[in-house]
């Protein structure tokens, strides 16, 4: 077993093991770290691959950006544990019979015969100033331009229905009006008035 299989089995491990973190942990905050670690060993599986521009963009966007603000999110939210654990073992049956369901259709794919091992040819070998980069936007924009289109619609889409799920209509809202402001005259909000001297006796 060469130094590249044992990374890979090592990645993998920790990989599969954070995912499961991540869907049993009671902490939120853990929750989000797990799935910190959970894409660090996925982009380290992608530099395995040779595809490191997808690797730095999983650490630049997801791990940068997204799930730090995740982790603020949590922690500044009051998250009820317990309202959140309500119907787990309700619908337990029917988590378990989807995943098994699931499980079964990868394995089927996995160990068909265009999945072998040894059907599966050689990479072929690259010139030295070969960017996966560049072979990766060729392919996206040419091959792939309507799938990436229709992924990016249905990401908008999503988007707008979580703003329009999750917007709520404050009554009775405090506001300033700027042009009232201005109009402002000194009459109008100062009065001076004139009190007699209180005399001693």
């Amino acid at each position: 077993m060469s130094f590249q299989d044992i990374t890979f089995y090592f990645f993998a491990t920790v990989l599969v093991a954070s995912a499961l973190g991540v869907i049993t942990a009671r902490n939120p905050v853990h929750a989000v770290l797990l799935l910190v670690l959970a894409f660090f060993t996925c982009a380290g599986l992608w530099l395995l691959l040779q595809a490191e521009f997808l690797a730095i963009t999983l650490v630049l966007v997801y791990v940068g950006a997204v799930m730090v603000l995740f982790l603020f999110v949590v922690m500044m939210l009051d998250i009820n544990l317990d309202r959140l654990r309500e119907g787990f073992w309700k619908w337990f049956p029917f988590g378990a019979l989807l995943a098994l369901v699931m499980a079964a259709e990868m394995a089927m794919v996995l160990m068909g015969r265009k999945f072998s091992i040894d059907q599966m040819p050689a990479p072929p070998a690259r010139a030295a100033d070969y960017s996966n980069t560049k072979e990766l936007g060729r392919l996206i924009y040419t091959e792939y331009v309507y799938a990436f289109e229709l992924a990016a619609v249905i990401l908008l889409v999503a988007i707008v229905a979580a703003i329009a799920l999750t917007l709520r209509r404050r009554t009775g809202p405090r506001f300033l009006d700027p042009s009232q402001q201005v109009k402002v005259k000194r009459a109008d909000r100062v009065r001076m008035v004139s009190m007699p001297s209180e005399k001693k006796e």
